[in-house]
């Protein structure tokens, strides 16, 4: 059964999931949790805004006005964890969609999400481009001491003008910088996602050493990176963002992007700038949280 309700500019279709742990192949992870279908954030290089084709509907005029939630995820997750089944692994949240988007101000599905996950003492990673998560510093410090937990918040760019184009409905860069610098004050691992890094928009070694200091300064432990893909939809959506606000660099893309990733040589390039541009901005981790053994009972006879 479905809902549909008006949530602000959103227009949110509520259903029940018949299942919220999803199988991953050929990824560092083995599981994957999306608690929300669909992504307000409507950042314009956003690789999943393909899967709102799989429902039939726009990945491009939909993708960020017509969300799904996934309102009985935590209970469903309850049954899959307690499943004899359910051997235990690492599980990444956010894959697809960003858990923190602004419907979890409402429906508070991630943070029932991450208290099912503490209790089944599972260990998860989580990554958001929203400095909403600071809510749950509490479960994510619960999840940290039952099992482990890392938070990897997105930070392309510093440049909050650029960031706006890219990224229109996000916060702004400095306001995930505190983020980051709240969630390790709390004791809970947190990194930082440099991605994607976009071709001539943000991938100069000044902007991406000034992204590397200021994680550092924040208190992430690590920082990755990954260089733009296009699939489909993907390619509809920034071309269509570069024709309106960048023409000037159409033609390299159309180069560059003839099939969904860029050309290895440019894909070095940029890994070079960034081998650069982390020299001297150590991350090293603040004091976090440990995780507890779990109990064993033993059984008297």
């Amino acid at each position: 059964m479905e809902v549909k309700r008006r949530i602000g500019r959103i227009d949110c279709i509520e259903i029940e999931a018949k299942s919220v742990l999803n199988r991953v192949r050929g990824m560092p992870f083995d599981w994957s949790i999306n608690p929300y279908r669909g992504c307000y954030h409507q950042c314009v290089f956003c690789y999943a805004r393909r899967t709102h084709t799989f429902l039939e509907k726009s990945g491009i005029g939909d993708w960020g006005s017509l969300l799904y939630a996934k309102v009985n995820a935590p209970a469903v997750l309850r049954r899959e964890l307690a499943s004899p089944r359910w051997r235990g692994a690492h599980v990444a949240i956010g894959t697809a969609t960003d858990p923190y988007q602004p419907l979890e101000g409402h429906y508070k599905i991630t943070r029932r999400v991450l208290a099912e996950l503490a209790r089944a003492r599972t260990e998860a990673h989580l990554i958001t481009r929203s400095p909403l998560v600071v809510r749950d510093r509490d479960v994510l410090q619960e999840l940290s001491r039952a099992a482990g937990v890392s938070v990897c918040i997105s930070l392309p760019t510093l440049d909050a003008d650029l960031a706006r184009k890219i990224e229109p409905t996000v916060a702004p860069p400095r306001q995930r910088l505190r983020a980051v610098r709240m969630l390790a004050d709390a004791g809970i691992r947190v990194g930082v996602a440099i991605a994607p890094i976009l071709p001539h928009l943000t991938d100069d070694e000044i902007g991406l050493r000034e992204v590397f200091a200021a994680a550092s300064a924040a208190g992430a432990y690590m920082a990755w990176h990954t260089v733009l893909n296009l699939n489909e939809v993907a390619r509809e959506s920034y071309f269509g963002f570069l024709r309106a606000e960048f023409p000037s660099l159409v033609a390299a893309h159309e180069v560059y992007y003839r099939r969904k990733y860029a050309p290895k040589a440019l894909v070095e390039d940029i890994g070079a700038r960034v081998a650069r541009a982390r020299r001297g901005n150590t991350l090293r981790p603040r004091e976090t949280i440990a995780a507890q053994p779990q109990r064993v009972q033993l059984k008297l006879f």
